[in-house]
C-alpha cells in the first residue's frame, strides 16, 4: 500500500482486497475491470468517468526500455471517492515489471486531499510520457547516425518499428490528455462532494501542459522519421542511379568495338582491310583506341 493516509496502492489485487477498499456503490462493470488481467493486445482507453459518490479512471502508462528498443505499457485503474483514492496496478504480460508510482508517493504532502493524489500521479504519467518521447528522440538520433552505414532492410525495419510506436504512443497519449483536460474543465466531479477544487484543477493544468509538450514532442519526432524515410529513399534511388550510370559507360564502351567487329565481319569480297597485312592489327588498334577515347571522354565528364 501506498504511504499516504488517504492513498491505497494495490498490485494485481483479489476480490476480497478490492472489495475491502471500494465504496459499497461500486458498479459490477467497474468491478470487472479492475479485476481483469491486463492483455496487450485489448488496452483499455485512458479515461475519467463519474459514477455518483466515486470516481473511475483508466490510465497506461509509458514504460520505455531502451537497451531493448521495448515499449510496453502497464494498465493502472483508480478510484476516488471523498476520503479515499484507490489505484490497482497490474503486471504486463511477459514478466516485465510492474509500475511503482515512488515519485508520485514521494511528492504528495501529509494532508494531501484525494484530489492532489490523483494530480501527483497523473503528473508522474505524464512525466513518463515525456520521457518515452525523449526516449524515441534519442532512437531517431541513432537511426540518423547510422542510415549511411547500415543495411537497407535494418533501416527499414528500424523506420517501421519506431513509426509503430509512434502510432501506439499517440493512441495512448491523446485520451490521456483530454483526460486530463476533463478535470482542469471542471467536467469531471461527484454529486455528492467535491474532489477537485479550484486549486487541484489548477495543478492538473501543469500535468495538462505536460502531456501536450509530450504530443508537440512526438509530433516533431514523426516528421524526423518521415524526413530520415525520404532521405533514405532518396539514397536508395541516387545508389541505383550510380549503378545504371557504370552499367551505360560499360554498354558505351563495348558499342564502338562492337560496331568494328561486325564491319569487318560483313560476307564481302572487296574489304581492303581483309587482304592487308596489318588489317588484323589495325582492327585491335581501332578498338583499343576508340574504348580509351570513350573511358577519358567519360572521366572527363565524371560520369566514372
Amino acid at each position: 500500500m501506498g504511504t499516504v493516509e488517504n492513498w491505497v496502492d494495490l498490485l494485481d489485487p483479489s476480490l476480497t482486497e478490492l472489495e475491502a477498499h471500494l465504496p459499497a456503490s461500486a458498479h459490477l462493470r467497474a468491478v470487472e475491470q479492475l479485476l481483469a488481467p491486463a492483455r496487450h493486445e485489448d488496452e483499455p482507453r485512458p479515461k475519467f468517468e463519474t459514477h455518483g459518490d466515486y470516481i473511475f479512471g483508466v490510465f497506461l502508462v509509458a514504460v520505455a526500455v531502451p537497451e531493448d528498443d521495448l515499449v510496453y505499457y502497464q494498465e493502472v485503474d483508480v478510484i476516488l471517492t471523498e476520503t479515499t483514492a484507490v489505484t490497482v496496478r497490474k503486471t504486463p504480460e511477459g514478466g516485465r515489471p510492474a509500475y511503482d508510482p515512488a515519485a508520485a508517493r514521494a511528492a504528495c504532502r501529509v494532508g494531501d486531499s484525494v484530489g492532489m493524489v490523483a494530480y501527483h500521479l497523473m503528473d508522474d504519467i505524464a512525466e513518463r510520457f515525456l520521457d518515452l518521447v525523449d526516449a524515441l528522440g534519442d532512437e531517431i538520433d541513432e537511426l540518423e547516425d547510422g542510415v549511411d552505414g547500415w543495411g537497407p532492410q535494418q533501416i527499414r525495419r528500424r523506420i517501421s518499428d519506431l513509426r509503430h510506436d509512434m502510432l501506439h504512443i499517440r493512441r495512448t497519449l491523446a485520451p490521456t490528455r483530454d483526460a486530463a483536460r476533463q478535470i482542469v474543465d471542471g467536467r469531471i466531479e461527484l454529486t455528492t462532494g467535491e474532489v477537485f477544487p479550484r486549486e487541484v484543477e489548477l495543478s492538473f493544468a501543469a500535468a495538462y501542459d505536460k502531456l501536450l509538450r509530450a504530443a508537440d514532442g512526438l509530433e516533431l519526432s514523426r516528421d524526423l522519421v518521415a524526413g530520415v524515410r525520404d532521405y533514405h529513399q532518396s539514397k536508395v534511388a541516387n545508389d541505383q542511379n550510380e549503378v545504371m550510370k557504370r552499367l551505360t559507360v560499360i554498354a558505351s564502351c563495348l558499342l564502338v568495338p562492337t560496331f568494328i567487329v561486325g564491319l569487318y565481319g560483313q560476307n564481302f569480297r572487296r574489304i581492303p582491310e581483309l587482304h592487308w597485312g596489318f588489317g588484323y592489327g589495325f582492327s585491335w588498334a581501332l578498338i583499343i583506341v576508340t574504348t580509351i577515347g570513350q573511358l577519358a571522354f567519360f572521366r572527363w565528364k565524371r560520369w566514372i
